[in-house]
Parts: C-alpha cells; structure tokens; sequence
C-alpha cells in the first residue's frame, strides 16, 4: 500500500524533502502511520517520510497516530508560497463549500492545472483534499472534546450529509464517528454552561494576555467586551446573532466558548478565531471600515466612531447588556452610502 511512497514515487516527496528538516507531519512507511514530531513513537528515522501537511500525508495513505493526534494541532501546510498561502486561507474561509477547485483558481488569477500543481508540489495534496482533510480534522476535534451528536458534528464540520461524513472519517482515520468517540480520552471532554467549549489550535504560539490587550485597545463598543482574561465579541450566522468568548484554558492555550443559533459554519467560525488571535481583525469586511475609519479620523478616535456606526447600522440583539454587547457589526449592504467619518 505504500510502495509508492518508501520509493520516492510520489510527487510531494521531493518538495517535502526540500523543506530542509521543517516538515510538520513524519509518515511512518512500516507501520502507514503519520506523525507531529515529537511523537512518543520514536519511530526509526530510515522509515519516515517527511510531509508539509497532513492533508499531503492523509492524499499518500498514511493515517493519524493515536499517539500524538495530529488532527489536533493546526493544518496550514509548512513553508508554502505567498499564492498557495492565500488559497488556503481561502479554503479555510469556505470558498470550496459551494464552488471548485476552478472558482478558486479563477479568484487567484491561475489556471486550475497550474494551482493543483502547486499544491500537489507544496501541500502534498490538492485543494479539495486540503478542504476535506479540515473538515475531517476538524470533525475529530469535536468528537473529542464535545458531547454533540455525530449528525450535528457532521454539519458543523461542513458535510454535506451523514453518509459523506461517514465515508471521509473511515478513509481519514480508518474508524467510524462512532469508534472514534469511544476513543477520545478522558481529559479531552470540554464543558460550558450553554455554549459549546472548544480549543483552537494555532500555527505558532500566541501570548493570550498581550493580544488581549490588543485587543482592548481597538474594541469597538456594542460588538466587542474585552477585559484582562476574556474577549467577547458578536457574531453573526447568516444574519442570526451568537456570541463567542475567548480566554484561556488551565495550560494557557485558547479556549473558545460559542454560543450560537445553529451549528452550520462553525468550522469557518473557528477559522475566524484562529486569524484574529494571529493578529488579524475579525473578518476583510470589518477589516476595511475600520480602515477606512482610523484613515478619516485617525487611530485614536476611531474606535468611538466606530461605536456610533455600529449603533446606527448595525442589528440590534438583546440580552447581552451586562457585557455590553448590544449589536450586530453593521453588513455592507447597512453601510451603502453611509457616512463613515461621524
């Protein structure tokens, strides 16, 4: 099964090669396993084969240790190009829920041959693989530290039915849903009182209490509650307002606590967190009327203008005054022609 990879014939091996010992995920050829370094396996290092991605190990026929789950950590591809970069973040925003691989490469001024071939050179593997090794991934993650039922974990990873959540588990862990929680360890099981506990992975390491801080300095009132341990912001899921809080966990990781009206794009939502937490704003949309904001009238006063165009424009929703969470941050179509300076 897996000759094509211990011979060198599958085409991401060179490039994983060329990384130069920062490979993020080892495929084991003995035993068809994949690993995240350091994995309490030891395995010989004759026998591993060095992967970008674990979408690019999964596409080559390895599965997940049991060991150190490396569904568990984040899945951006290691070292890969500015271009490969953005489709990710793309893929990771939703674009392949409702178009292909031809959509997304239109959107990044490529051909479809040229953009497969430079993931199959930089990740291993191709977009559709990419997007399917999240959801999977991502599914996991839930089935371990969650108690939702697998038909609501399977729309909340993004699957398109039951019977195609089912089909992509077993090809990616060689398990059912249902094995795979009778698996998950003790530890894992996350509880909140009325919102579903979740932990964010990230690709490096985030000191929560600076960007918090961060955070606090640019929050804008009625949508953002930011105090030394916790970031509350709204959300909107297709026009239904929830409410996400952010702090840390016992280990100092980020733990997330959602409260939503329904499960569908949680997936993204978490991609959402997983940017702002990197340093990025909450969505390209806010991004550029806050921009356009502190561009009018600068650094200082835009958070206060900002507040009052939530207020005017933005949806209202109730029962969040003791965190001072009032509003809906206001759509594009709220904002036509809407005077930003003011």
């Amino acid at each position: 099964m897996f000759a094509h990879v211990s011979g060198y014939g599958w085409p991401g091996y060179a490039a994983a090669r060329r990384l130069g010992g920062m490979e993020a995920f080892q495929g084991v050829v003995t035993t068809g396993i994949y690993c995240l370094p350091p994995c309490p396996g030891r395995p010989l290092s004759e026998n591993v084969v060095p992967f970008a991605s674990a979408a690019g190990a999964e596409a080559a026929g390895f599965r997940a240790c049991h060991r150190c789950r490396p569904y568990r950590g984040d899945q951006r591809p290691s070292n890969a190009s500015e271009l490969v970069c953005h489709a990710v973040d793309l893929i990771a925003s939703g674009v392949l829920d409702s178009s292909n691989e031809a959509d997304l490469a239109a959107r990044l001024a490529v051909s479809e041959r040229h953009l497969r071939r430079m993931f199959r050179e930089q990740v291993g593997a191709t977009p559709d693989q990419l997007a399917r090794s999240r959801r999977a991934h991502f599914a996991r993650r839930l089935l371990d530290d969650t108690d939702l039922s697998v038909t609501d974990i399977a729309f909340a990873a993004g699957f398109g039915s039951l019977r195609q959540f089912n089909r992509v588990m077993v090809a990616t862990f060689r398990a059912t849903p249902q094995e795979l929680r009778t698996r998950r360890r003790r530890a894992d099981r996350l509880v909140a009182d009325g919102g579903i506990a979740l932990r964010v992975p990230l690709p490096e390491p985030v000191q929560l209490d600076r960007r918090l801080s961060e955070l606090a300095r640019t929050a804008i009132r009625g949508i953002e509650h930011v105090t030394v341990e916790h970031y509350r912001r709204t959300v909107s899921m297709d026009g239904a307002p929830g409410v996400i809080d952010i702090s840390a966990d016992a280990s100092g990781h980020p733990l997330l606590v959602a409260h939503l009206p329904r499960l569908e794009g949680l997936l993204h939502l978490v991609a959402q967190v997983q940017w702002l937490l990197g340093g990025g704003t909450w969505d390209p949309h806010e991004a550029d009327v806050r921009i356009m904001v502190m561009d009018n009238v600068g650094a200082a006063a835009a958070p206060g203008v900002l507040a009052e165009i939530v207020e005017r424009h933005g949806a209202p929703i109730n029962g969040l005054g003791r965190f001072g969470l009032t509003h809906l941050f206001p759509t594009a179509i709220a904002l036509a022609g809407a005077d930003l300076n003011t």
